[in-house]
């Protein structure tokens, strides 16, 4: 497989593209569902960091408009935001440490 064979969607930040090329190359996924999982794995990667960015900014506890404190809105997403993540990588079959024995996904358990 070529590195520009599938290049990670414009919609996706620069950082997730080069994680994106970064999985690509290490774990040979060029499947459809491979790369869909991919796509929505960096898409909540995105979610996540843009919540991380709210909340470095406004605090992760807020006031609401009556005048109580609780915690950002932005906290949920972010979890919820890694929990898809994990869950694609869990479906991508992907370990924490690649295999260097050879090409493509380790196997599941």
């Amino acid at each position: 497989m070529k590195k520009s064979e599938h290049k990670a969607p414009a919609t996706l930040s620069a950082e997730a593209r080069r994680w994106w090329a970064r999985l690509l190359d290490e774990y040979g996924i060029d499947d459809p569902a491979g790369l869909l999982l991919l796509q929505i794995l960096f898409e909540a990667f995105d979610r996540m960091r843009g919540a991380q960015r709210r909340i470095k900014k406004d605090g992760s506890i807020i006031k609401d408009r009556f005048d109580q404190l609780r915690a950002h809105p932005a906290i949920t997403t972010e979890r919820d935001s890694r929990a898809q993540m994990l869950m694609a990588m869990k479906n991508l079959n992907l370990d924490i440490e690649p295999l260097r024995d050879g090409p493509g996904r380790p196997g599941g358990n």
